[in-house]
C-alpha cells in the first residue's frame, strides 16, 4: 500500500448578508464568508490537502473562481468532486485532521455534525475525520472577527 500526506489552508473574509457554511453545515451567525462559492473554508482546506497529497495542484486550478459554473456552489459538491479526482489516480481518503480558527461562532457543539457530513462525502468512517476548533485569542484578522481560516492535513492511500 502506498500512502501520501497533504496539507491545505484556506481563509475567507467575514461579511454581512452572506450565509455561514463550515464543514458542510450552515451556522446561524450575523456574518458569512465571502467567496465565489459558499466559501466553506474547512472544506476548501480539505480539498487543497487532498489534491496536494495526490500531486494534482489545488482547488483553484480545478474549480476556478472566475468560472460561472462554480458561482455560489455548495462546497460539499467540490469535496465530492475532489474525492473523485484523486480516485482517478487510484487514491482514496485515509483520514483527515483539520482545525478551524474563529472567534465566533463557537463550533464545539456542531463538530460531530460536521464530521458526519464530511465522512459521508469522503466515503470514510466518522472516526477518520478529526475536526478541532480554536481561536487566536483576539489576535490578528481572525481575532478581530474579520475572517475565518482553516487548516487540514490528510492521508491518502493507494492499494
Amino acid at each position: 500500500m502506498k500512502i501520501r500526506v497533504g496539507f491545505g489552508f484556506d481563509v475567507h473574509q467575514l461579511v454581512p448578508n452572506r450565509e455561514l457554511w463550515l464543514g458542510g453545515i450552515k451556522f446561524e451567525h450575523e456574518l458569512g464568508l465571502l467567496g465565489h462559492s459558499d466559501a466553506d473554508v474547512l472544506i476548501h482546506a480539505i480539498c487543497d490537502a487532498l489534491l496536494g497529497a495526490a500531486n494534482m495542484r489545488d482547488i483553484g486550478y480545478h474549480f476556478p473562481d472566475n468560472a460561472g459554473e462554480f458561482k455560489n456552489i455548495d462546497s460539499k459538491i467540490l469535496l465530492a468532486k475532489t474525492v473523485d479526482l484523486i480516485a482517478t489516480k487510484g487514491y482514496r481518503v485515509g483520514n483527515v485532521d483539520a482545525t478551524v480558527c474563529a472567534e465566533r461562532p463557537k463550533l464545539k457543539a456542531r463538530i460531530p455534525e460536521m464530521q458526519e457530513v464530511l465522512a459521508k462525502l469522503m466515503q470514510v468512517d466518522v472516526d477518520d475525520v478529526s475536526i478541532k476548533a480554536t481561536t487566536t485569542e483576539k489576535l490578528g484578522f481572525t481575532g478581530r472577527e474579520e475572517g475565518i481560516s482553516a487548516y487540514a492535513t490528510v492521508l491518502i492511500e493507494k492499494e
